[in-house]
């Protein structure tokens, strides 16, 4: 592999290891404040980008609805990126008082809570099936796609937008999280969810937030997604979103800094290992090599044998 191959790979896996950190944040934050592995979150990325296709198919008028003036694609797009985080969000925030809520204030155990959240997943994988068919769908080109070009290493615009994206919202989190009442409080559950309410804390508004943090930023990864690779379909969700979970596993669930680090870790293993390797390899290998990882340290990167920050 001469050097400029090893650089445009790795432009390459910043793009992918992008989208696994997005959606592996989600997985962080809510295992880091209710200790609750939300397995549906990988179809809440299906989710988000079905409804992002919506919305940008809704602006451009091809449902018969035109908009009483013009909008350039590229303000089309943020639209688009906006409504679809907040839909997402109370997609996220609805699962948590359907399926979460009633189990938490009942005091149900762990084991019943996982086998909710993995009917959850799938109820809205086929519950997309049922409503729209398993038709592939094309995301609309909203960003007119430009390639750049520097010392032979060749990227375009959307794959500098998902790098930036992840990047600011990792930030967004750790200041979130480490910086305000809000994320002290989320830290403050995690730690005794007992004690929280005695010391005045919603603590219902807390996970309600936490909730719309997560799947706000499973949206921001979808519409991302389809941007980068323009093609939906019911059952996107699954294995990005299992390998999302790994991802935040190695770098030690429950800390947004492992989440991060974690996404990037797999998305240079994958590409490195398919640059290698014959592309049939590439999981088999990751994996292995993941798996040889969390047998030498078993909490992650970042975890600690309490497993409970954030």
């Amino acid at each position: 592999m001469d050097i400029q191959t090893f650089f445009q790979n790795v432009t390459n896996a910043m793009q992918w290891g992008s989208f696994y950190a997005l959606i592996a944040l989600g997985y962080s934050l809510v295992y880091g404040v209710l200790l609750l592995i939300n397995f549906a979150h990988g179809d809440i990325f299906m989710v988000g980008a079905y409804i992002g296709f919506f919305i940008a198919a809704l602006l451009l008028g091809q449902y018969g609805i035109k908009l009483p003036f013009a909008l350039p694609s590229e303000w089309i797009f943020v639209l688009t990126l906006i409504l679809t985080m907040i839909l997402t969000a109370g997609v996220g925030v609805a699962l948590e008082r359907i399926a979460y809520r009633p189990l938490r204030r009942r005091g149900a155990g762990r084991l019943y809570i996982v086998i909710t959240a993995l009917m959850a997943g799938l109820i809205l994988e086929n519950g997309n099936l049922a409503l729209l068919g398993a038709s592939r769908r094309a995301f609309p080109d909203l960003l007119q796609k430009t390639i750049y070009s520097v010392g032979g290493i060749s990227f375009t615009n959307i794959k500098v937008i998902v790098i930036v994206a992840a990047l600011l919202v990792f930030l967004l989190l750790e200041t979130i999280v480490r910086k305000t009442k809000l994320g002290m409080a989320m830290r403050a559950i995690s730690y005794d969810r007992m004690a929280v309410p005695l010391m005045g804390i919603p603590i219902d508004t807390v996970i309600v937030f936490t909730f719309i943090l997560g799947s706000s930023m499973a949206a921001l990864a979808g519409v991302l997604f389809v941007s980068a690779y323009p093609v939906l379909e019911p059952y996107m969700g699954a294995m990005i979103g299992w390998k999302a979970f790994i991802a935040a596993v190695v770098g030690g669930i429950g800390e947004i800094r492992g989440a991060f680090i974690g996404g990037f870790m797999l998305g240079f293993i994958e590409i490195f290992v398919a640059a290698v390797f014959p592309s049939t390899f590439r999981d088999l290998i990751a994996f292995a090599i993941l798996l040889a990882f969390l047998s030498v340290k078993p909490t992650g990167i970042f975890g600690v044998a309490r497993a409970q920050k954030i």
